[in-house]
Order: structure tokens, then C-alpha cells, then sequence
């Protein structure tokens, strides 16, 4: 049954045929979920700002046209360094934010920054995808907290600051990325103390507050996950290569175990995939760093024999990954044996396990905290535990992207898979953060085509 979905997707499909070991190398860039942050923070700055080794994915392209939007002038170079140049920075259409923005969340990470640099600020309803409930409360009461003035509009929230916006103490219900960024992005030029606790301090949120700190901020990380920021009166701009995309190391290193392959990624970094690569060799996966110093990466690769079971729960950092949680869900219906797999951090994480089973997976769902500790979805109506026996035989069907990393899990199980399936909405979703993604498959091996 093709799930198309209508002519808007009916032209957004790749085929593929399954049952090729995917072996080669493709190359990572910086983190999908640090890049648009620190473009972000270069509207601080009073001076322009360099990232360096900016991946080719449409979520870059819409933050730059929002910077530009804001008079920010971009250039990117045909290295991937994007020179960012806030000197004669405005306010936006509504409009123009609404039709560019899409259902890019980035618009609400960027209220404080233009707060501080231009006095006014818009939120146009928010997208993004659809893994549970992703509420912007927290980030409207942290930026009333700092003095912000909040008015809702039917087409969305218009901010001001009548004065300049005042440190805070901030405690996170649940140690969120985004929360925990917002208030850094506003912290670090209101005046007085900012201290942020039960924060979130994922790889990329250290690489946040690097590329702030080069920007003249003050932050002290302590080891309690409490953030504290001592507000400066101007920031200047920055140079800064981020830290390499994880999840996609983590993607391809699940692509190749579940297509008996090898693949090796440069740029991947050791340090950023511990909890990921303890997880992969208990699975059964084989994997070699290479520290070369001119970048060196990590190879992964299915050594032979039987891939174990295991009982896995994902977690804020250092915990496992949320974002692992799919394309490893894929290679354990490969593994022999039941394999327990407890999402702690979105809700509804587990919905495109349903078209794995209509490809022959055996995975089930609970409502219960299955193999770990209780959690905060544990007393509540979401099936957000799963059990999966293995191994699978998977075969060809028809596939419809729900969401990012749902897609590329998708897309593993589609190569895994005996004949040849039809997926659609890689455009869609899976060029927000898989930088190349065709070139990368046709590097790899693997049979596909647009039709």
C-alpha cells in the first residue's frame, strides 16, 4: 500500500533496493544541532563571526536566510566557512520571518539576542517534528523572567524589551537542550548573574558556550549541571570549527551493522560517541578510531556472527542518545533475542516502529518504564517502551517519513531489506541534517534512484 501521502510527496521519493551491504567512507561535518545555534550567536556579536565546516543541509539555509532577513550579511565560501557580519542589522517583516521560517523552531532561540540588539523580537507558530510534545512555556516564561514583554497575536508572539534585560535564577523542570540554550543566548549580555540550574550539557551545548565565551561572555560550568553566567556589556564576534555531527556518526555506524557493512567516517570523534560506541560493541558491532592528525574519524562495521540482544535507555547526556534510539532500534531487529529499548526524553519516539513491522520487524509497544528506572511518561498514556525480537527478516514496502531521524531509520531498514521499497519525503525531512545524502548512499554502495 503506498502511503504517499498526495502529489506532495508523490515527487519526493527515492528507491531503493535493498540487500547491499553499504562499505566506503563519507565524511561528517559540524553538528547539525550546534551550527544553527552558533549562527545564532553571531547576532551578539558587534564584530562579524567565522563557522567553519558548515554542513550543506537545509537547516543551515534557513537561519542563514533569517540572519539575512535581519540584515546580517552571509557569505560561504567553497570550503564551508560562513562569514556572519551583523553591522547593520534590522528588524524583519513578520511576513518575510512566517514565509521563511518555515517549521524551523530556530525563530525562538533568536528573541533574546534581538532583544539585546534591536529592542523588539517575533514568533511565528512553530514546527519542526513530530516526537512529542516540544512546549515553548519554558521559553517564554525564562525571557518574562528576564524583563521581556510577551504579546500574543494570531500570527504569533511579538516581544519587546523596554530596558535591558536582567540576570536571573532559573531552574529546569527536566534538563532541556533548548531551554538550557535559550537562556545562555539571552544570559550573556542581560545585566547581573545568570544561573541556570538543572541545565543540560550536552556536547553541543559545551561547544555553545565556547563559541560564546570567544565572544567575550563569562560562563562558569559546574559539576551539579548548574550554568552560571555573568552578563558583559558587548560581545564581539568569533572563529570557531564545531564539534563533528554525532547523530550522523551514529546513523551510518547503525547502517552499516544492520547491513552487514563497513563504513568508515571521517571526522567522527571518539570522545563525543562513548555512551554510543559501549552500546555498539555490546551489541556485537566492530569499530577502530583513527586519531591521524590530519582528522582522522571512526570505522564501523559488522564483524560476522550473531548480533546480541540488549536493554537500552535513552537519556539526557552522558546518558544513551535520543536521536541513537531509531537507527539503533533497526539494527537490533537483526540481533537474536528480545532487545528492550526505554525512551526517556520524547513521548511519542516510538511511531515509525510502525512501518518497520508492516516491513517484518517484530517489535511491540508499552505504556510501562520497561528494563530501567521510572520515568516522567511512566504514570501517563504513552507507549514510549518497546520490546523488539530478533532476528527479523525485513522486506521491501513503501515507506512516508514521519520526522528526521525516523527517516533515516527508515532509510536503513529500506537497505536492509529484501526487494525494493519506496521512500518517501527524503527531501523533506532527511536534507534538514544528512548533508549530500544521495552522493553519500551512491559512495557507500548502496542500489538507489529518484524516479
Amino acid at each position: 500500500m503506498t502511503k504517499s501521502g498526495g502529489s506532495a510527496l508523490s515527487d519526493d521519493v527515492l528507491v531503493v533496493h535493498g540487500g547491499t551491504p553499504l562499505k566506503g567512507e563519507i565524511r561528517v561535518r559540524g553538528a547539525k544541532n550546534l551550527v544553527s545555534k552558533a549562527m545564532v550567536a553571531a547576532v551578539l556579536g558587534d564584530t562579524p563571526s567565522t563557522l567553519f565546516d558548515v554542513p550543506a543541509i537545509s537547516d543551515v539555509d534557513i537561519v542563514r536566510g533569517l540572519l539575512e532577513l535581519h540584515g546580517i550579511r552571509t557569505t560561504l565560501d567553497e570550503e564551508r566557512s560562513l562569514r556572519m557580519d551583523p553591522a547593520n542589522m534590522v528588524n524583519a517583516g513578520v511576513d518575510e520571518i512566517n514565509v521563511h521560517a518555515g517549521s524551523s523552531r530556530i525563530p525562538i532561540l533568536l528573541c533574546g539576542p534581538l532583544l539585546h540588539r534591536l529592542g523588539t523580537a517575533y514568533i511565528p507558530n512553530l514546527g519542526g517534528c513530530n516526537i512529542g510534545g516540544r512546549p515553548i512555556d519554558f521559553h517564554l516564561d525564562a525571557l518574562r523572567a528576564f524583563g521581556a514583554v510577551i504579546e500574543k497575536q494570531p500570527d504569533g508572539m511579538h516581544l519587546s524589551a523596554p530596558k535591558r534585560l536582567q540576570g536571573i535564577k532559573y531552574r529546569l523542570d527536566y534538563p532541556s537542550v533548548g531551554s538550557t540554550e535559550q537562556i545562555l543566548l539571552t544570559a550573556v549580555l542581560a545585566e547581573g548573574v545568570t544561573e541556570i540550574s538543572n541545565a543540560a550539557v550536552e556536547p553541543e551545548i559545551i561547544d555553545l558556550i565556547c563559541v560564546l565565551q570567544k565572544m567575550g561572555a563569562i560562563i562558569k560550568v559546574h559539576t551539579d549541571r548548574v550554568i552560571e553566567i555573568v552578563g558583559v556589556d558587548r560581545l564581539s564576534g568569533y572563529q570557531h570549527r564545531p564539534v563533528p555531527d554525532r547523530i550522523e556518526t551514529g546513523s551510518w555506524a547503525a547502517a552499516a551493522l544492520a547491513t552487514h557493512g563497513e563504513i568508515y567516517v571521517r571526522g567522527a570523534r571518539q570522545t563525543d560517541m562513548m555512551t554510543f560506541l559501549n552500546v555498539f560493541r555490546t551489541i556485537g558491532g566492530a569499530f577502530e578510531v583513527d586519531d591521524a592528525p590530519t582528522g582522522g574519524g571512526i570505522r564501523f562495521w559488522h564483524p560476522g556472527g550473531q548480533l546480541s540482544p540488549v536493554a537500552l535507555e535513552t537519556d539526557v547526556h552522558p546518558g544513551l542518545m535520543t536521536d541513537w534510539q531509531q537507527p539503533l532500534v533497526v539494527a537490533l531487529t537483526q540481533a537474536h533475542g528480545l532487545s528492550i529499548v526505554h525512551e526517556t526524553v520524547y513521548e511519542r519516539r516510538f511511531g515509525y516502529t510502525e512501518e518497520l513491522r508492516e516491513m517484518g520487524a517484530n517489535i511491540q509497544l508499552y505504556r510501562d518504564c520497561l528494563g530501567g528506572t521510572p520515568c516522567r511518561w511512566g504514570r501517563r498514556d504513552f507507549l514510549h517502551s518497546a520490546v523488539i525480537a530478533g532476528p527479523s527478516q525485513l522486506h521491501a514496502a513503501d515507506l512516508r517519513i514521519p520526522d528526521l531521524r525516523a527517516g533515516f531509520s527508515h532509510l536503513i531498514a529500506a537497505l536492509a531489506a529484501e526487494g525494493t521499497s519506496r521512500v518517501f519525503g527524503v527531501d523533506r525531512f532527511i536534507t534538514r541534517g544528512y548533508e549530500d545524502f544521495d552522493n553519500k548512499l551512491a559512495s557507500l554502495g548502496a542500489s538507489v534512484e529518484r524516479p
